[in-house]
């Protein structure tokens, strides 16, 4: 709908609106008359009931939940009222254009008693009720709608399971440990006998703080080494160094491999080195 048919809807309904309360202004003023009211209040009594009527059906459309219930149920209450004193008025021809005798509202005294109550109570209701529905309206925060689509990411991947899958990862050593059944003709002795024990320690060892997990495409591909190949590239690293200079540190950092890898390297090498003199000796 454009603008322009939406405006022209508002004034109508105004226009209606107005309407409608002249007619209804007519008859409460009539009736408040009847109930001994002068007449400047008699003219204001129409402003009393059918404009709460106006402001509580402002107040269903700004508040929510149990204040929007009690702004219905004002509104409910006082259009049954404003029907009720409509359809004396129309059910009594004496109230038309001249005041009347109380008593007179109805030929029946407790229908009479009844509606001379509910004439009179309207006003105070509206002073009570309204001063309600405007403390409510003014002290109304409404609830700020969330977009879903302006959520951080980083904040979804930290809930739930996402910290959990960040759990710690074994070390890759295991892949470059020797086998236990290979056919490695390495040298038999006590501390190559050693090395299986000390990579089951370095694996067994504490884990890694976990810092989240890695995407698969942006972790760097590994070559896996066997134990020969190891061997071979410590020994052409290791070939003109000092025996002193044989640490595992130092061949760990030279072949880049783990420690215990390291460890077992250097006792490997020096082991060969120990039997050097002897095959030259035979």
């Amino acid at each position: 709908m454009s603008r322009t048919a939406k405006g022209l809807l508002i004034v109508a309904l105004v226009a209606v609106v107005g309407m409608a309360f002249r007619v209804s202004w007519n008859a409460l003023r009539d009736v408040a008359t009847a109930t001994g009211a002068d007449a400047t209040a008699a003219t204001l009594y129409p402003f009393v009931v059918d404009g709460l009527m106006a402001l509580a059906l402002v107040a269903t459309l700004v508040l929510t939940g149990d204040a929007r219930r009690f702004a219905l149920r004002v509104l409910a209450g006082y259009t049954l009222a404003s029907l009720v004193l409509n359809y004396v008025h129309g059910l009594v021809p004496e109230l038309h254009g001249r005041a009347v005798d109380w008593s007179r509202l109805a030929d029946w005294a407790p229908a009479n008693w009844a509606l001379v109550l509910l004439a009179t109570s309207l006003p105070v209701g509206s002073i009570y009720f309204g001063s309600d529905l405007v403390a409510k309206v003014l002290h109304h925060r409404p609830t700020p709608v969330i977009d879903r689509d302006e959520i951080p990411q980083d904040t979804v991947n930290r809930l739930g399971s996402d910290l959990h899958e960040s759990a710690p990862e074994t070390p890759a050593v295991a892949a470059e440990l020797p086998a236990p059944e290979s056919a490695d003709p390495l040298p038999v002795n006590e501390p190559v006998e050693s090395a299986p024990t000390l990579s089951v320690a370095a694996v067994e060892s504490a884990p890694r703080r976990a810092t989240g997990r890695v995407p698969e495409s942006a972790r760097a591909p590994r070559p896996t080494r066997t134990p020969e190949q190891l061997l071979d590239e410590a020994r052409s690293v290791t070939a003109e160094w000092a025996d002193a200079e044989l640490t595992a540190e130092g061949i760990r950092k030279a072949v880049r491999t783990s420690s215990a890898n390291g460890r077992m390297l250097r006792d490997t090498l020096k082991a060969e080195r120990a039997q050097e003199p002897d095959e030259v000796a035979a």
